[in-house]
């Protein structure tokens, strides 16, 4: 049996890709890097790298923040909720998100991690229906209580925000939900002293 993921650990293991996160953008702020010609440019050969890089890249310190707390949250959420399949997971939404953008995002660079949090998003709210463990449900009521929002966000809004990001992170989320619907073991149920008694047959005098 895998041994039961702590929710430190994986806090921390969150808090550190935050860390570089801010660590890439003040490193871009003090050495004046243009780094946002690394995104995603879509039908451009070299666009092609920002399949990977994007998600570091934020093009200011209020893109950042705003992507702050749902990286911390929802990472945290998918490494503690998730453990065999985590990896998995936020592998296919970082990559299948960045491909969906470069192939039929609109000619401009595309970066922030908002692709990411999206597929986090909707990775735990689709898995939870699938599974219908207590942990699941727990995790999905509440990344939707927080960030409920992310339901609109898929849909254009705001030109200067990359809603085919967000689009196909949802939709990058929702198909690892599907795959990995069973690649987790559920959670042992907690039972209470009265279900034990309730099982007891009683004994004719």
């Amino acid at each position: 049996m895998d041994p039961e993921p702590k929710l430190r650990d994986c806090a921390v293991t969150t808090l550190a890709f935050v860390v570089l996160l801010w660590g890439i953008k003040l490193g871009e702020w003090a050495f004046d890097w243009p780094l946002v010609t690394l995104g995603v440019y879509p039908h451009s050969p070299q666009g092609l790298a920002g399949i990977v890089l994007a998600p570091l890249i934020h093009g200011s310190f209020a893109h950042i923040t705003a992507n702050t707390l749902g990286v911390m949250i929802l990472g945290t959420a998918l490494l503690y909720g998730y453990p065999r399949s985590r990896w998995w997971v936020l592998g296919m939404i970082w990559l299948l998100s960045g491909i969906g953008v470069w192939l039929f995002g609109r000619p401009s660079f595309h970066i922030g991690a908002s692709g990411l949090t999206h597929g986090l998003f909707f990775f735990l709210l689709f898995i939870s229906m699938l599974r219908r463990d207590r942990r699941s449900i727990a995790l999905m009521m509440m990344a939707s209580l927080l960030f409920g929002g992310m339901f609109w966000g898929v849909l254009p809004s705001d030109e200067n925000v990359s809603f085919e990001y967000h689009f196909f992170g949802g939709a990058a989320g929702t198909l690892a939900a599907w795959l990995f619907r069973r690649h987790d073991p559920k959670p042992p149920e907690k039972r209470y002293d009265w279900e034990d008694e309730a099982d007891i047959e009683p004994v004719e005098h």
